[in-house]
């Protein structure tokens, strides 16, 4: 069990019990989560370490994991998926005008995102953690995705982008991953990751019941002001941050079904239209945003 006495990010001794959830997925334990009042950064406190934390992905329902459609909701998250790939390639490539190099998805579970990036040309290479899903993508896509623990073997400045698709929350040691990822992109290279919003207005509305908060493999949860202090900590800036549209709906879904709502799917496809109604005039509140990395001093 980890416990932190400081503030993760801006290391205050005054972060305090903010928020008791549960974990809907696999064991119905609760957890706390501390907001520190610095910074305002809100990460989960008292969970397993990196050698405790495989049994709580071990279940049929964590599909980024387990490629198969069991069930409604995960049928719908394939979907969404397939629709969010060609929006995540339209951003990388946006970013890289006429040239296709080299991109390395780190999480990158069962390979789709580099399996689509390498099938228009990019040289995709993958970092997945999970035994499971590394030979999934292997077998399905021909990838070459390695467990973490080869990250550093990796040559300096040999990356056109690094991408991380709802990966840093998950990471026990976040900032060294930053540094791992600072060595391995070019100097005028691109970071892109993806996270949940815990300042969104879905996060607001369900409380402690928010989906997203995904209690304990979500350790961090960030908000786009504890995302710029923590990249420009590790030497990045933000260039431009982007909203996940789809992603509200499936959130809003799940906590309506860890409500124990009679209707999840209605009630939670119904507010997931107000809350995204409401973040296209303030992206601030948008349930998960895309922001985009460079190395500072680079334009």
């Amino acid at each position: 069990m980890v416990i932190h006495n400081k503030c993760p990010l801006c290391s205050s001794g005054k972060a305090a019990f903010h928020l008791r959830c549960t974990d809907n997925l696999v064991s119905r334990e609760e957890f706390e989560l501390y907001r520190c009042p610095e910074c305002g950064f809100v990460f989960t406190q008292g969970y397993p370490d990196g050698e405790e934390i495989g049994p709580y992905y071990e279940s049929d329902e964590y599909i980024p994991h387990d490629d198969s459609a069991k069930g409604f909701l995960n049928r719908l998250y394939l979907t969404a998926r397939n629709i969010m790939l060609k929006k995540k390639k339209r951003i990388v490539e946006s970013y890289a005008g006429n040239k296709k190099g080299k991109i390395l998805d780190i999480g990158c579970g069962t390979g789709y995102f580099a399996g689509t990036m390498n099938k228009s040309g990019w040289d995709a290479a993958g970092i997945e953690p999970n035994s499971k899903a590394r030979e999934f993508a292997v077998a399905r896509f021909g990838l070459d995705v390695r467990d973490p623990v080869h990250l550093p073997e990796l040559a300096d400045g040999s990356q056109d982008f690094i991408t991380m698709w709802h990966v840093l929350e998950h990471l026990h040691d976040p900032f060294g991953y930053s540094k791992e990822i600072r060595r391995l992109l070019k100097q005028d290279g691109y970071c892109i990751i993806a996270l949940p919003n815990c300042s969104s207005s879905d996060a607001a509305h369900y409380g402690r019941d928010w989906a997203a908060y995904d209690v304990p493999r979500h350790l961090w949860h960030f908000n786009p002001a504890t995302v710029k202090l923590f990249w420009e900590k590790e030497g990045f800036k933000i260039t431009g941050i982007k909203r996940l549209p789809l992603d509200v709906f499936y959130i809003s879904i799940l906590s309506e079904k860890n409500l124990s709502s009679p209707i999840p799917f209605l009630w939670g496809a119904t507010k997931g239209l107000w809350f995204a109604l409401e973040s296209a005039f303030n992206k601030s509140s948008s349930s998960s945003l895309i922001y985009i990395l460079k190395r500072s001093g680079f334009q």
